[in-house]
């Protein structure tokens, strides 16, 4: 059985307390960039006051997405004794999550500070976000010829609806436990791991935190899966799409408002819901507001070209190997019914299916956060729920009659809604416009490419 884990260090002195107990010799001082990606300085543990109250440096402009250019004074990265984590899969390494600063101030191009920035906001309002995750990501390998493919060396991973499948799980247990043993030295609460709907996909569960503690947990677990996975000779990605016939990753969003006082959980109805979902009215204006955002949110919470790969409507819903895609294209809500956008598993929370594993956690977070606030300060009615629609069943023309949106079908699609929306862009702050000018490079690049499925078609048809 795991060790019981420790309240996080409050402090510096309680830091390097935990520091000696756990014989830490050098500390990975990370922050992310705008992409979500984990960047890092390894520092001797001895420095470890100097992080804590100066930072560790690091060139802003070697950085994607931080406002920086190579003339600017350094970022340097102050380490937050809460984020303590020591790195389950080396001895005598730990994790600190950073809030950059620039000339002693927090740095608002920050992901971290931003989503502190809006989290504090709604604590003004007398709420905490909540929200656990479901990690969904594939397992591969590098072919000779630059492709990628399964990690299946025994070839027993093929079946059409290999979910939750014994024998197509099976060679990926090392794995999954490894996985499983290190989150629960670290406490998180795992409590489920599975073969998802493609082959090579899987999804570990753990305990849902507040906004903050959650998009750094995630970050810690995907550097955890790259790190385990190349142990086992392969390598784990949360890409949204790689296979074409799979079905893509997501990082479904679980989630509620609970008073910042005293922690309740303030989704669930007090008395009866005469929609019948057991939520209060608070829950219904939040979702209000997550509907009425939902196209331009698409843009941060599905930030990548490919992520549009898994977000597509009609045949593509049911088109892939398994039959389902299992990502709502649609603006809807419902019951416990996985064709909605948001679903209701039960009484006091929703689930967001569409949020992409290829996302920043901090900046979706974020936008998120906004997006209910909106919902909760204006009263916004989300409307009657989709009460037994199986929603890839509903036809594109029935779709329009009814008046649901659809999602943006691809990333320049979605942020031409995010040039529109202001709460979503405040929600951002100053890293709105460095997004901006990113993901349309992003998209002109892609756009632009000369792909093989062209080369296949075209070539010699005129």
């Amino acid at each position: 059985m795991a060790a019981a884990r420790k309240d996080p260090p409050a402090s510096l002195d309680e830091l390097k307390q935990r520091l000696s107990e756990d014989k830490i010799e050098y500390i990975l001082a990370q922050f992310v960039d705008i992409n979500g990606s984990a960047k890092v300085k390894m520092v001797p543990v001895r420095f470890v006051e100097d992080i804590v109250n100066e930072g560790a440096g690091f060139a802003g402009g070697a950085v994607w997405g931080l406002g920086h250019k190579a003339h600017c004074h350094d970022l340097m990265g102050r380490a937050d004794p809460a984020s303590y984590s020591p790195v389950p899969w080396q001895t005598g390494l730990a994790r600190l999550v950073c809030d950059v600063h620039v000339d002693g101030e927090p740095h608002p191009y920050c992901s971290r500070v931003n989503l502190k920035r809006v989290l504090a906001d709604l604590r003004k309002e007398g709420y905490i976000f909540n929200v656990g995750l479901e990690p969904e990501f594939f397992l591969v390998k590098r072919q000779p010829d630059g492709q990628i493919g399964l990690f299946d060396d025994h070839g027993i991973d093929t079946q059409e609806k290999p979910c939750y499948d014994y024998q197509s799980i099976s060679q990926a247990l090392p794995i999954l436990r490894e996985l499983n043993q290190y989150l629960e030295q670290l406490g998180w609460g795992v409590y489920q791991s599975d073969h998802e709907d493609a082959n090579g996909q899987y999804e570990i569960n753990f305990a849902y935190a507040d906004g903050l503690k959650t998009a750094d947990r995630y970050t810690f677990f995907k550097m955890m899966t790259s790190q385990v996975a190349r142990k086992h000779g392969c390598i784990a990605t949360h890409m949204a799409k790689p296979f074409t016939e799979q079905t893509g990753s997501g990082a479904h969003f679980h989630f509620h408002l609970a008073h910042a006082a005293t922690g309740k959980n303030l989704f669930h109805a007090e008395g009866d819901d005469p929609r019948g979902l057991g939520q209060s009215q608070l829950a219904y204006n939040f979702i209000g507001g997550i509907l009425k955002h939902a196209r331009a949110l698409c843009a941060v919470t599905s930030p990548t070209v490919n992520c549009y790969k898994r977000l597509q409507v009609g045949a593509a819903l049911t088109g892939s190997q398994s039959g389902y895609t299992w990502t709502p294209a649609f603006i809807t809500y419902g019951d416990n019914n996985r064709t909605q956008m948001l679903r209701c598993p039960a009484p006091g929370r929703f689930e967001d299916r569409t949020v992409s594993a290829a996302c920043n956690p901090y900046l979706a977070i974020a936008a998120f956060v906004a997006a209910g606030l909106d919902g909760v300060q204006n009263e916004i009615d989300p409307g009657e729920p989709n009460i037994g629609v199986n929603m890839y069943e509903v036809g594109i023309e029935e779709i329009s009659r009814r008046g649901i949106g659809i999602f943006p079908q691809s990333l320049y699609e979605a942020l031409e809604e995010l040039k529109s929306d202001s709460v979503i862009q405040q929600a951002l702050g100053p890293i709105y416009g460095e997004f901006l000018s990113l993901k349309e490079s992003e998209w002109k690049q892609y756009h632009r490419g000369v792909t093989q499925w062209e080369l296949d078609r075209y070539l010699t048809m005129f």
